[in-house]
């Protein structure tokens, strides 16, 4: 998924005075796909709003359930300003000879017009898909501090943290820099969206401090339907996020929706199934967890791996995400709200070190690049996981603190008590 943009120069002399009309084809693009990229990106907003918000919402206590809805909508509107004013140049745009690092600016997306392409879709469709993305992932990120940081701080920080970790990393996986010359294996976003989601709500769950009364105060979600709701509009979002990533409607994207449904439903039977070996019971909280997992780990595999790869992937993450949560909530202490880390930052690694395992031809997968060789492949996907989980763990420390110094990051005692929707929005989810 290392795109290379083709701008489209189309004038009048050129095309004839038509060209310029409201309706009239773009030069070099197919309509098949465009209209295919049109509906992925409105399946990856969808995830964000309504799904990750109600998901998150319904998993919060009632008292904080506006809040966490408010945040998934601010980010929504705020990383949309970012993207246009430098956000989609910074990914995306050629940065010369800080390539390998950051792209130029791209400042206000000043050339993306109805004429450019990139490949067979309009720039238009493409900036608009790219952006869904980098939503999401701040919006992930703040499950690891819910019911407690302020929500200005939870604006400042998500617009720096989009600046500093997403966008970089964003570029060096897609946006040809560095990773992407050395041919690192990220469909859809193991390494830019998820690894970088876990690692930023745990350092941020860490340096926050755990909510007053953690772990041993009883924490439930407060609306399973809500959540189930959320979750099931997640699964539906997911196809647009992986399918959408082979930015054309062809034989990748039928394979990576394939492989994607196969992942989810496995990561939610495996996690089903120790609840039930461990308690005699399997949760519904369970199941939708292991399908979250499942479509993390799966994303950045999803454009590489077979079927049988995809349900093998499925069920490691229903394992180990599960393992991880139980240890970072039990054996840790540490008060990653809604289970970020162990759900996407440990899926978003163990799907990208995947991606280097059943890519391989004799595994029903793509096969790898040239001369390369398996174990020479998995190495390139350690660095990257390794690179991201650095740079993304030190920046999002030092935004933090920075924030905590200036505005501050945790509301009050007496705030926590009350709730967000009240402390910070005069509002309550419920009038009962």
């Amino acid at each position: 998924m290392n795109y290379k943009k083709h701008n489209v120069a189309c004038t009048a002399t050129m095309l004839g005075a038509s060209a310029s009309a409201w309706g009239a084809e773009l030069p070099a693009t197919n309509a098949g796909d465009t209209a295919w990229m049109l509906v992925a990106t409105a399946l990856v907003l969808f995830m964000t709003l309504p799904g990750l918000a109600f998901f998150y919402g319904g998993l919060v206590r009632s008292k904080n359930a506006l809040s966490i809805l408010m945040q998934c909508f601010a980010i929504t509107c705020l990383t949309t300003l970012v993207w246009f004013i430098c956000g989609y140049g910074f990914a995306f745009g050629d940065g010369g000879a800080a390539q390998a690092w950051l792209g130029s600016g791209h400042w206000f997306m000043a050339d993306v017009t109805r004429e450019s392409v990139v490949g067979t879709i309009p720039e238009t469709v493409f900036a608009m898909f790219q952006m869904t993305f980098a939503i999401i992932t701040p919006a992930l990120v703040i499950g690891g501090v819910a019911e407690r940081m302020r929500f200005s701080a939870v604006i400042a920080f998500s617009i720096l943290w989009l600046l500093a970790v997403y966008l970089p990393v964003c570029h060096w996986v897609w946006g040809g820099g560095w990773l992407a010359k050395l041919g690192l294996l990220d469909f859809a976003g193991g390494t830019v969206v998820h690894i970088n989601a876990g690692v930023g709500a745990v350092v941020a769950a860490l340096v926050l401090g755990n909510r007053r009364g953690f772990p041993h105060t009883a924490m439930p979600p407060h609306n399973m339907t809500l959540t189930v709701a959320g979750a099931a509009m997640l699964w539906v979002g997911w196809f647009g996020f992986n399918a959408g990533s082979a930015v054309a409607a062809n034989g990748n994207a039928g394979m990576a929706m394939l492989v994607t449904h196969l992942s989810a439903a496995s990561g939610s039977v495996a996690w089903m199934a120790i609840e039930w070996y461990r308690y005699g019971k399997p949760s519904v909280l369970g199941i939708v967890t292991g399908m979250v997992a499942g479509l993390g780990t799966i994303t950045p595999a999803s454009g590489y791996v077979g079927p049988a790869g995809a349900i093998a992937i499925g069920l490691a993450a229903g394992f180990i995400c599960y393992t991880a949560t139980h240890m970072i909530k039990r054996v840790l202490i540490i008060d990653d709200s809604l289970d970020v880390f162990p759900v996407h930052g440990v899926g978003g690694i163990i799907g990208t070190l995947a991606a280097g395992v059943f890519a391989a031809r004799e595994l029903g997968g793509v096969g790898f690049a040239g001369e390369t060789t398996m174990l020479h492949q998995v190495g390139i996907q350690t660095l990257g996981v390794l690179a991201t989980l650095a740079w993304c763990a030190a920046l999002t420390f030092a935004i933090l603190k920075a924030i905590d110094a200036t505005i501050g990051l945790r509301v009050a005692a007496d705030e926590e008590t009350e709730g967000l929707d009240l402390a910070d929005h005069g509002e309550r989810a419920y009038i009962l």
